[in-house]
């Protein structure tokens, strides 16, 4: 469950939020004149997200790495290399991990 509340209510039930986040599960977005400029969230859901952007990283880094050898092989072969199927196998591979 999510929920916008205003710097001003943040410095006012500081406590009661950080309970909130932590026990009940809540993310509360932190609005400053009505737009969103934060979110507090729960510890677990940080290193969660973290570990997400590790990933994403790792996962970026070797797409980019597959499509420099696939363009290496485009070049010996004369014939393009289907990175698409490539991707999707490697997916796969990865969710049986």
């Amino acid at each position: 469950m999510s929920m916008q509340v205003s710097i001003g209510q943040i410095k006012r039930d500081i406590s009661e939020l950080v309970h909130r986040v932590t026990y009940a599960g809540e993310h509360i977005i932190i609005t400053s004149r009505g737009k969103p400029k934060a979110a507090l969230i729960s510890m677990q859901d940080y290193k969660r997200l973290l570990k997400s952007e590790g990933r994403a990283a790792e996962i970026e880094k070797w797409l980019a790495e597959t499509r420099v050898f696939s363009n290496k092989i485009e070049k010996r072969r004369g014939k393009p290399v289907d990175v698409d199927a490539v991707l999707e196998a490697s997916r796969a591979d990865l969710e049986t991990r």
